[in-house]
């Protein structure tokens, strides 16, 4: 029989997506007041590989991660997808822009070995983890790089993006 240990802590990611640089103001100071200070973050970067959410979202938007410098338990990411969901509705509501959904906030995971994305969707490469949220692993680490999974979304195949989430697993590595 294995032995069953505590998970050890994680660093704290939230992609933020919009077209309008107050709503990535306004997400990143909502987010530093729920989960502490920012270790890393990385430019705004153009988020152009898809039309997806162009019909809810518009067009030209900006992508940029956060990610916290207070490690969490990543048992707790249910409850984070959850608090963000309810961040971008708030968003939406007090802000006067045309869209439905002026902004996103996608939360996950930093460890040494991998990058994991919390969704309210299931699917095939999906866990459940609990209160209506799952969980993919998204990118691992291996052979000295990020290596993209089936499913990747082409954003987080990017060489800039990966280069951030380097930099990021660094500071971990090295104790920074």
């Amino acid at each position: 029989m294995g032995e069953v240990y505590e998970p050890k802590p994680v660093l704290l990611l939230i992609a933020i997506s919009s077209r309008y640089d107050q709503a990535l103001a306004w997400s990143e100071q909502a987010a530093m007041d729920r989960y502490g200070p920012i270790r890393r973050k990385s430019e705004a970067f153009d988020f152009n590989e898809t039309d997806y959410y162009a019909g809810t979202m518009g067009t030209e938007l900006k992508k940029q991660f956060l990610v916290f410098e207070n490690p969490i338990d990543p048992g707790e990411l249910p409850q984070i997808k959850r608090a963000t969901n309810r961040l971008e509705v708030e968003y939406a509501q007090m802000s006067e822009h045309p869209e439905s959904r002026p902004l996103n906030l996608d939360p996950g995971y930093l460890t040494l070995a991998k990058l994991v994305l919390a969704s309210t969707k299931d699917h095939a490469h999906r866990i459940y983890l609990s209160d209506g949220i799952y969980a993919e692993i998204t990118l691992n680490y291996r052979k000295r790089g990020w290596q993209a999974c089936d499913w990747t979304y082409p954003d987080y195949r990017r060489a800039d993006f990966q280069a951030f989430f380097t930099q990021c697993r660094e500071t971990m590595r090295t104790g920074l």
